[in-house]
């Protein structure tokens, strides 16, 4: 009669390579899940702010911000940089103005990147900052801020947001961040189509309501 001893030997010793085996199928699903979410395919808005994301389609904060950080890092700004970005935003927030419309601004007008340029509106008007707004701190080509630095920039920037969101009711909607958003870039709003640029960029709100799905460029 032949043993079975060496047979369950070797059964008993490839059973936990099978059990393991789904666990490693899993993580790998859970990580292209997270990234599916962070690349978001782009997709182009216009009209009113019904026709744009409504707030429970988007992503959460901390979702959209890892999902930025490379970009931020290719952009320039060093690991510490963006700490302390996620750092301001969180405090600039409490302006009254969603962490994600803060960040989904930053994206839009400097990529994250501390050391952004001084670029001139339409208006022949200096702005500056990660937010590139008019009187705002700016830190052409340097990285390695301090958080001071860094905060003034996102304050600064989240203080004119605050007035333009207060133009169109103040509201946690669509109905006035969208609008506010097209304030912000353009100085003025066609309410019926806010992808009409009023001589700033046309495709600004669209731009930035995708960055709220979490689209990355």
């Amino acid at each position: 009669m032949v043993s079975m001893t060496p047979l369950l030997t070797a059964l008993l010793a490839a059973l936990p390579l099978v059990l393991a085996s789904p666990m490693v199928g899993l993580e790998t699903r859970g990580e292209l899940t997270k990234n599916a979410a962070c690349n978001t395919a782009k997709k182009s808005y216009s009209g009113n702010w019904r026709k744009f994301p409504a707030i429970d389609t988007w992503l959460t904060f901390d979702d959209l911000f890892e999902c930025n950080r490379g970009s931020m890092s290719a952009s320039g700004s060093t690991s510490a940089d963006i700490t302390k970005i996620k750092v301001a935003i969180v405090d600039a927030a409490k302006l009254g103005v969603d962490e994600r419309v803060i960040l989904g601004i930053i994206m839009q007008e400097s990529h994250g990147y501390v050391g952004v340029q001084t670029t001139i509106s339409p208006d022949g008007v200096p702005t500056a900052g990660l937010m590139q707004c008019t009187g705002c701190d700016g830190f052409p080509g340097k990285k390695g801020l301090t958080q001071a630095q860094i905060s003034s920039m996102v304050k600064g920037g989240t203080k004119h947001y605050k007035e333009n969101l207060k133009t169109w009711g103040d509201k946690w909607s669509g109905e006035s961040i969208y609008p506010a958003l097209r304030e912000y870039n353009s100085g003025s709003v066609n309410p019926d189509n806010l992808s009409d640029g009023r001589n700033a960029t046309p495709s600004y709100v669209s731009d930035v309501a995708n960055r709220f799905r979490g689209w990355v460029n």
